[in-house]
């Protein structure tokens, strides 16, 4: 008995130092948002736990805690929403009810969640599109591609696409009684970075007779190069989104190789001949002189190891990497940032190239925000950052679109 309450107190203080995580003073609901943080860090924790001893991967057992949140596509009386599937793709659409004389504005959005988890089945996704088909009087679809690990890049990236190619076909927003000239595309997170990268392709590509009029980027993931950005160092024990995290998210979009976080950890992932795209994420001229102040630029150790792994390179998982020419076709663009989050930087970064290349750019910085705030405006949590972000995004697309 004095064994087990020995090992009981040893046990409760190393839990509660792996988990703790110091909240700055200027957050919001400062208390709520460390319940989340405490939620969250308790459930990696399991997660890693039952990994480790090989009863379930990580990410399947937070897949299905997730599920336990999904929704049915029940209608309201402003919006008629069903489960559907674009070319086997499947979306879930929100069809206001009231009639129109014209066609009508249309939001296609792409959910996060590391590109390993999530759905719009979700409860805080369902309501943010639902608020959006109601308060803008748009058509909204929402987008489910295939998860990693199982459906690795680039799978997600397709689907994403393929669902848009299907969308824009002129029959089907005859269909659905929507306007070719004003249709935005949106994501969050790692659904910023589907987004944006299914975008630059719209946009370039003479194939497509309807371009998009806005994109909307909230706290996207915007490169893999540079895992060592001031965000990244600032971050490393993030509220919700940690370092390590983020690095096994991004490594499963890839590969289940246990030495791959690591080396991106160390900045050691990319290979030799990635030299020359370094000057496309080179946070010390693209990032404002407030977020890079006190640090210094050091490069990447390239060639370290012999990944075989093309995607590293590759503009549909990197936007970041697009060329000037490519960027300029870019449409107007809308980037919200978080000061306290893993991902702060790819956005500032992709302001500043955007801007360079003459891309008309709103960018709203949460000084305050967290992470996936998004997702954590619906029952029981309510974080008025949430709403916060959301309504100056509706709002912003509402102006734009």
């Amino acid at each position: 008995m004095a064994f087990k309450a020995l090992c009981l107190g040893l046990l409760c203080p190393l839990f509660a130092f792996c988990i703790y995580t110091p909240i700055p003073s200027n957050i919001e609901e400062y208390w709520k948002v460390t319940a989340i943080d405490i939620f969250a860090k308790t459930g990696t924790f399991m997660a890693i736990c039952l990994e480790s001893i090989g009863i379930i991967k990580y990410e399947k057992f937070i897949s299905m805690i997730l599920r336990m949140d999904h929704t049915q596509p029940v209608s309201d009386e402003y919006v008629t929403v069903m489960d559907t599937e674009f070319v086997n793709i499947p979306v879930r659409l929100y069809l206001p009810k009231r009639k129109s004389e014209t066609p009508r504005r249309a939001v296609i959005y792409i959910h996060g969640s590391g590109f390993c988890l999530g759905s719009f089945k979700n409860t805080a996704f369902d309501a943010l599109n639902r608020w959006t088909a109601k308060k803008l009087d748009a058509v909204v679809v929402g987008v489910d591609h295939r998860l990693a690990p199982q459906h690795k890049f680039p799978v997600p990236y397709e689907d994403c696409f393929t669902a848009v190619k299907f969308f824009l076909q002129d029959e089907i927003l005859t269909k659905y009684g929507v306007d070719p000239t004003r249709i935005c595309i949106a994501g969050d997170s790692s659904g910023g970075n589907l987004a944006a990268g299914v975008i630059q392709q719209v946009q370039n590509d003479l194939e497509f007779k309807h371009k998009v009029k806005i994109q909307a980027l909230l706290y996207p993931s915007l490169q893999i190069l540079d895992s060592n950005l001031p965000s990244h160092q600032e971050n490393e024990h993030g509220i919700i989104l940690t370092r390590d995290l983020a690095l096994k998210f991004v490594s499963l979009y890839f590969t289940e190789d246990e030495t791959f976080p690591q080396a991106i950890r160390r900045n050691e992932h990319m290979p030799l001949e990635s030299r020359h795209l370094f000057k496309f994420v080179n946070w010390s001229t693209l990032l404002p002189e407030q977020f890079r102040k006190g640090y210094v630029y050091t490069e990447p150790i390239l060639g370290r190891y012999n990944y075989s792994l093309p995607g590293l390179t590759d503009i549909r998982v990197s936007p970041l990497l697009a060329n000037d020419s490519w960027l300029q076709n870019l449409p107007r663009t809308y980037i919200l940032t978080c000061q306290y989050d893993f991902l702060r930087d790819d956005g500032l970064m992709y302001v500043s190239r955007l801007r360079n290349v003459g891309v008309q750019v709103t960018h709203d910085h949460i000084e305050n925000g967290i992470h996936a705030a998004l997702s954590l405006m619906t029952s029981p949590l309510y974080l008025q950052l949430g709403f916060r972000i959301r309504d100056m995004y509706i709002s912003w697309l509402d102006k734009n679109l």
